[in-house]
Order: C-alpha cells, then sequence, then structure tokens
C-alpha cells in the first residue's frame, strides 16, 4: 500500500501571544512493513525548529516562536509504504525492556472495575496471543465510539465507566487492562487510511502489546483488528501524553482554537 498524508494544525490566538514552545511527533519511521518514501515538516511564519529523538525514538520537532504571534500553522505531508505484517510489529527503535510497559500512568491506572474486567476478558485463553484478542472484543463491544463524550484528560477508568469514548479511549482501557494482568502494552499514535472517506477529523491511536514468541504485536480496539497496510506507525509512549501527534504551551494570556485538516488516501502497489 502506498499512503499519501496531509496534515495541516492552524493554532489561533484572539490575542497576540508572546511565545510558544512546542514538541512534534508527526514524524513516522522506517521498520519491517513501512518504509516512508517522502516527508516533510512545515511551519508556516518564523520558528526555530530542531529535530531531535525522544527516549523511545519517535523521531520529534521542536518549534520555538517568538511572538508577537496570532498563528502558528503546522503542515506534515508525504508519502509511506506499507505492508501487511500481520500485526506483528518488527525493526522498530527498541530502548527498553518490555517490562517498562507495565508501567501505569494517571491515564491508564484502573479502577477495581476495570481490573475485573481485564482478568474477566481474559480468563479463557491459556496462551498470551488469545488473551489479548479476547481483551481487544472485550474492550471493542465495551465502548461504543462517541467524538463527544471525553477529551485529551480523560482516564481510562472514566472512559470505562462512561462506556463511550474515541480512539484514544479504547487505547487507554486496553493499556490499563492489559497490564492489569501482567502483559507489557504501550500507545502508539499514528493514521489509519479509511476505505469510507479521505479527509477525517484526528489522527488514529491504537496499541502494541508483547507477546512472547512474536514480539510487540499491534491491536486496534475501536476497530477489533490488529493492524494492517492501511497504518502508518508514527509515536509510542506509556499513553497519549508521550506520544502526542502535538504538545506546547504558550505564553501570554489570550485564548486559543484550534483547527485541524487531515487527508488520508492511497492505493495497493502493483504485484510483480
Amino acid at each position: 500500500m502506498r499512503i499519501r498524508i496531509k496534515h495541516d494544525t492552524v493554532y489561533r490566538y484572539e490575542t497576540p501571544i508572546k511565545s510558544a514552545i512546542q514538541i512534534l511527533r508527526l514524524t513516522p519511521r522506517n521498520h519491517e512493513g513501512q518504509f516512508v518514501a517522502r516527508w516533510t515538516v512545515d511551519i508556516d511564519g518564523e520558528a526555530r525548529v530542531m529535530r531531535g529523538e525522544d527516549w523511545y525514538g519517535n523521531i520529534t520537532h521542536s518549534l520555538n516562536v517568538d511572538g508577537p504571534v496570532s498563528e502558528i500553522g503546522i503542515r506534515v505531508s508525504g508519502e509511506v509504504e506499507t505492508e501487511d505484517q500481520a500485526g506483528v510489529v518488527r525493526g522498530t527503535v527498541e530502548r527498553f525492556p518490555p517490562a517498562l510497559f507495565l508501567r501505569q500512568t494517571r491515564l491508564t491506572t484502573p479502577d477495581a472495575a476495570l481490573a475485573d474486567f481485564a482478568a474477566s476478558a481474559t480468563a479463557g485463553p491459556a496462551d498470551v496471543l488469545g488473551k489479548l484478542h479476547a481483551l481487544m472484543n472485550a474492550t471493542h463491544d465495551l465502548v461504543n465510539f462517541d467524538t463527544t463524550a471525553t477529551d485529551v484528560v480523560t482516564t481510562a477508568t472514566e472512559a470505562f465507566h462512561a462506556g463511550h469514548g474515541v480512539c484514544q479511549d479504547f487505547a487507554h482501557i486496553f493499556c490499563a487492562a492489559a497490564r492489569s494482568v501482567g502483559i507489557p502494552c504501550r500507545y502508539v499514535s499514528g493514521y489509519l487510511m479509511r476505505t469510507d472517506r479521505v479527509e477525517q477529523d484526528a489522527s488514529h491511536a491504537w496499541v502494541e502489546a508483547y507477546v512472547p514468541g512474536f514480539g510487540w504485536v499491534s491491536f486496534d480496539a475501536a476497530n477489533a483488528i490488529c493492524a494492517t497496510d492501511l497504518y502508518v506507525r508514527i509515536a509510542i509512549g506509556l499513553d497519549y501524553l508521550e506520544a502526542a501527534p502535538i504538545r506546547g504551551s504558550f505564553y501570554g494570556v489570550s485564548s486559543e482554537t484550534l483547527d485541524v485538516r487531515l487527508f488520508v488516501d492511497g492505493a495497493r502497489q502493483a504485484q510483480s
């Protein structure tokens, strides 16, 4: 699959701000089943941009803007070639042992009810891979997709009890549940090429869990499938805050509005 992505993000400030600092995690890396053919990051206006990596090996861009400024525009675009790996992720940058991803965070710490749900969902299958598939399906059945029910600071426990959420909430619930039964699990941010539309409201999120004998395997509870060649993997972390496409702050007294336009399309490559 050759996937084309154009992702525009514009921050607007009612009153010009004095400065802004942002960390971008918007650039994919190559690994087995994913090759970045072309990728650019463009910033509108005067800004200091430094490319680097975070502690997980995610590619980052540090953005510093001096004001006064009323608008910051960020555009990423490119093409990525993908191959279906049956959900198995190999050839990625791995700086920590899988056990690190047993660590819970404020966004993923389960309460007793969520821990009981995890234990019940994984009780049947004897093998880890089977448990994870059962957990994925149980999470998918539990949560109704709803873009109005949660926000970026909603915890896994809150989304679990609400029974509504977006892909971020499915991923947080899955991470919380998997870790509670002793399976390392991490949050993944990226893009999903949908077959029903090109323009999308936001990027996508899923998880990777560690399976002995396989390594890291991807699970998308929002769609109840393992990642295929329709997915472009960007960043990982313990939760959304560590893999968020853009995080930052500004200095000044103002209100901020956000406008996002995302287009993802592509075509399957001819087989020789």
